[in-house]
């Protein structure tokens, strides 16, 4: 009998579904085991071949796992919000709920065709309203929590308003605004109603703020630095400018410290570690105030913030972030035209450009000076883009004979005005080998009290002295800045606020979820409000606790509601809980699922969520546990991001003098061309390009000519690159399963490399792996008769395919636990080749051997699984355990070696004697015949090894 995959595949596929094989129970005695995939977008373009890697490395995992005994949780849904989904209803005016549910029928359909063993009751989607009820609930209990940094955890807000009733600020260490005021109980008690909520906010974990964001005018929202390449938005090319906006923003710097603590105790990478701790980036060193030369009531003076405290007496100049609060109270009449114009022209720079650009020297003085803490000698103040506002406090001493950057700057302004001699001072010095970056200590002579100290003691000494003087303080900073949360789009989680007198208000849980209201179009209103100002009923009625018409707003009882949605982290950010009890109405989780599952054991996705959602899930995490709603800290136990899979595009040559005419590779030469890339699906294995479909792809090669190549076929090149619709060298899964079978695809990715590398795909390879399942299939079958004909032999009777079976069993377990799955696949092929010339038949290896096989290709086992006689899945079935005594040898081969030379081999038992070796040896009659009669002067014998007879 063939092997006839395409009716396997189906006819397993559904049998899974129709007898719900994957579906996991909360109450379960078993060891748990929870494997998760990273949260997919379902995009219009479906999977390319590239996208699955993760997924069946997860499901080969997962599936070994309940062989091993768990109980497996490893489920699939949707981050079903976010801007594509969007921007294609500003397009075509459908609604983005009709086409995200395109996107997942076709997503589900190409998921199921390959396989997966996911259990799809515990389906969530981030845009239904049963699962961002939840979302807004978790933003409530946010903004009705504040961090105690004495207990390094957030606590409720009702505490922190006993607090202030009872001591006002007194023996408060709390995650605050810089610019908080300090006050009595008296003083608290005294406040009005709106003035307590105004001195709340600054202590709330979710906060409204000015905050300086990526600001699309294009697409009218703000984007994530993740989201602006260049100064342009990732979707759409589009002009992206920093703007000051009101916002609301999540506290995360609150938990800076935790963060980095916790990544001690997670099973990840060292360099997705390295990534998160740069991206909080911890800085100890001192705040220092520099007053103003003609101080205001606004500004009086400017504090920076710098790791090197003992570097101050180098000091050349101040330079502000362009944003900074007091550019515009410090800059003078004469400099304000040019200042005005390079904020404009900042704007336009996202942060990450900014802070990647090390080279490019800008920047404008402000007019303005401030005073030396120390040597009371005034210091000119600059603005520059390399310093941004978030990071410190968006200003920093310039310390040009330490610091490369500040040389450079100063080097480049030198002569200018506000830029004092500094070269002429430090002329001797090299600056990379500067006093003030040296260990050896101090030279210049106004170092002064430090002269001579180490930089550590003189950071020190230096901090005592602007402590005493109140001019400064030792502090620790973080380059972690607090999470903008809004976003000015439609298609996202509605916040559950109303606003009140301006004052922002929660509605109560109870009434949740507030539903995304239907608009006719999906871009801000004319007057700049987010989509969601289009709605004509969305004001909240606090009475009726309801959404009711904007008409009706009276602000005593009817109040407008919030306009902004959540960003696409805030579905994303805590998703594993809720798939452990998706259907509950009543918690995120109940507690006893929350118990038993605690957080996921094993997270496959791409390293490009290194920062961004990995540390806001972390920080949801930890916050939920502070709260006392689940019982873990880390979202993540361990993590494995799985590498790319490269596209192989194909390559054809137009003719630059004739550009309707193209040529095959080989000639190009001769012509003088340009490389154009074409759809690979016109390219066969041996890249021969059809050029009859050419013709009819697209407009442009209507009327093309090909001149091929002199054996008549037109030849392509290939080149190995991102897989991408752009170009034309996606290659989909749904082809591959049609023509080869899931299971030959499963098999294949597993097979092309290391799964945490990237490789490349080809379609050469395919086939190979495709003729092992059918070698495979043909080792159960009888002259490819239906029957599978099998003996019940006892291994010990069939030692040598023991001996296959047992170092397939120790080499695959090791493979899997080591997600080395590549070599698994040759172990298969090795054992199979094996098997097949000993010519094994024994139910007691090929049964085994298909449990083996089962995570990689599961439909193939369990066709033949069935076939075996078994009445149950086979993914009931247990692991089979390795069992040295198959694997130990009884005999080995030694070569036997004259005057170090090997002449011929000969096999002894591993117990037997050097003095036995020795005897059959030159008693053999090859010895006897190569000896010719001489007598040996020596016969070494290094046991199991080798046999060397010295003549």
């Amino acid at each position: 009998m063939g092997y006839h995959f395409r009716d396997i595949e189906s006819k397993w596929q559904t049998y899974w579904k129709e007898n719900s094989t994957y579906k996991t129970e909360n109450n379960s005695n078993k060891k748990k085991y929870y494997v998760l995939d990273m949260f997919p977008y379902p995009s219009g373009a479906g999977l390319h071949v590239g996208h699955p890697l993760g997924y069946i490395a997860s499901d080969v995992y997962a599936r070994y796992k309940r062989h091993q005994g768990f109980n497996v949780l490893h489920p699939q849904g949707y981050d079903s919000f976010g801007l594509p989904a969007e921007q294609y209803a500003i397009q075509t005016g459908q609604h983005p709920s009709i086409t995200t549910q395109e996107n997942i029928t076709r997503y589900r359909s190409q998921l199921d065709r390959i396989g997966f063993s996911f259990d799809w009751d515990k389906e969530v989607r981030t845009s239904n309203p049963d699962y961002y009820k939840w979302t807004q609930w978790i933003f409530i209990e946010l903004y009705e929590s504040w961090f105690d940094k004495n207990l390094n955890k957030a606590r409720p807000i009702s505490e922190l308003k006993k607090h202030f009733s009872e001591k006002g600020t007194t023996a408060l260490d709390a995650q605050y605004d810089a610019d908080s005021e300090h006050f009595t109980a008296q003083q608290w008690n005294d406040k009005t109603a709106l003035e307590k909520e105004q001195t709340l906010a600054q202590y709330r974990l979710a906060y409204l703020a000015d905050t300086e964001v990526n600001w699309c005018p294009e697409l009218g929202t703000v984007l994530a630095n993740d989201e602006v390449i260049n100064g342009l938005s990732e979707r759409g090319g589009h002009t992206v400018i920093r703007k000051k906006m009101t916002q609301w923003s999540m506290r995360i710097s609150a938990y800076a410290e935790r963060l980095l603590e916790g990544l001690d105790t997670l099973d990840w990478t060292n360099a997705i570690k390295d990534t998160q701790r740069n991206w909080i980036g911890k800085s100890i060193g001192a705040n220092v105030r520099f007053e103003l030369e003609n101080p205001n009531n606004e500004a009086q003076y400017i504090e920076v913030f710098t790791t090197r405290p003992d570097t101050i007496f180098g000091v050349g100049f101040l330079t502000l972030a362009p944003e900074h609060p007091y550019v515009t109270e410090l800059t003078t009449a004469t400099q304000k035209e040019a200042i005005e114009s390079y904020i404009e022209q900042t704007s336009k720079r996202s942060e990450r450009e900014r802070m990647a650009d090390v080279k490019t020297q800008t920047g404008v003085f402000t007019g303005s000076y401030a005073i030396h803490p120390i040597s009371n000698k005034l210091v000119p103040i600059w603005i520059s883009d390399y310093v941004l506002m978030g990071y410190g406090t968006g200003a920093v001493m310039a310390v040009p004979c330490g610091d490369q950057r500040d040389w450079d700057f100063a080097n480049h302004f030198k002569g200018k005005k506000g830029m004092p001699d500094i070269l002429n001072i430090f002329k001797d010095k090299d600056v990379t080998q500067a006093a003030f970056s040296n260990k050896e200590g101090f030279v210049l002579e106004n170092s002064d009290f430090i002269n001579g100290k180490d930089y550590k003691q003189a950071s020190q000494e230096i901090i005592k002295y602007l402590e005493k003087h109140q001019k400064g303080e030792a502090q620790i900073n973080y380059r972690l800045r607090d999470a903008v949360f809004s976003r000015q789009r439609y298609w996202g989680e509605p916040f559950p606020v109303y606003y009140k007198d301006g004052i922002p208000q929660m509605i109560a849980k109870e009434h949740l979820p507030i539903e995304l209201p239907n608009i006719d179009k999906y871009l801000p209103t004319e007057t700049g409000e987010p989509p969601l100002g289009r709605a004509e009923n969305w004001a909240w009625d606090n009475i009726n606790n309801k959404i009711v018409a904007n008409k009706l707003i009276d602000h005593q009882n009817i109040f407008p509601l919030e306009l902004n949605t959540m960003p696409g982290w805030a579905g994303s950010s805590w998703y594993l809980f809720r798939y452990m009890d998706n259907k509950n109405n009543n918690a995120l989780a109940s507690k006893e699922a929350l118990d038993y599952w605690k957080n996921v054991d094993l997270y496959i996705g791409g390293s490009e969520h290194a920062t961004g959602h990995l540390l806001y899930s972390r920080f949801w995490t930890k916050f939920l546990y502070d709260r006392g709603h689940i019982g873990v800290d880390e979202p993540f136990q361990k993590m494995i991001n799985q590498g790319m899979i490269l596209g192989e595009s194909a390559i054809m040559y137009r003719c630059v003098d004739h550009p309707n005419q193209y040529v095959s590779r080989g000639l190009k030469d001769q012509y003088n061309t340009m490389p154009i890339r074409v759809a690979v699906d016109f390219v066969n294995q041996h890249d021969e390009l059809d050029t009859s479909k050419i013709n009819q792809w697209q407009v442009q090669f209507k009327d093309a000519t090909f001149i091929n190549e002199g054996n008549g076929v037109f030849k392509v090149d290939r080149e190995t690159e991102k897989m991408s619709k752009s170009k034309y060298n996606v290659v989909n899964p749904d082809e591959i399963c049609q023509e080869y079978g899931a299971d030959t695809l499963r098999l294949y990715e597993m097979f092309l490399g290391p799964l945490e590398q990237a490789k490349p795909w080809s379609t050469k390879g395919i086939s190979g792996v495709h003729n092992f399942l059918k070698k495979l299939w043909k080792l159960y079958h009888s002259n490819d008769n239906n029957s599978i004909q099998t003996t019940n032999e006892p291994l010990e009777k069939i030692p040598q395919s023991a001996k296959t079976l047992h170092k397939t069993i120790q080499k695959v377990t090791q493979d899997i636990e080591n997600f080395s799955f590549n070599t698994s696949v040759s172990t298969f092929m090795i054992a199979v080749n094996e098997l097949t010339a000993q010519k094994c038949t024994s139910k007691s290896v090929l049964e085994p051997l298909l449990v083996l096989i089962a995570p990689y290709a599961p439909h193939i086992a369990e066709e033949l699984w069935q076939k075996l006689g078994n009445q149950n899945s086979i993914t009931e079935a247990n692991f089979p355990k390795y069992e040295a005594k198959y694997t130990t040898e009884s005999s080995k081969k030694y070569p036997i070696s004259f005057n170090g030379k090997t002449k011929f081999m000969l096999e002894f038992d591993v117990k037997d004697s050097k003095e036995h070796i020795q005897n059959e040896v030159i008693n053999h009659e090859k010895t006897i015949k190569i000896l010719e009669g001489k007598t040996p002067k020596k016969i070494i014998i290094v046991p199991n090894k080798i046999v060397n007879i010295v003549v």
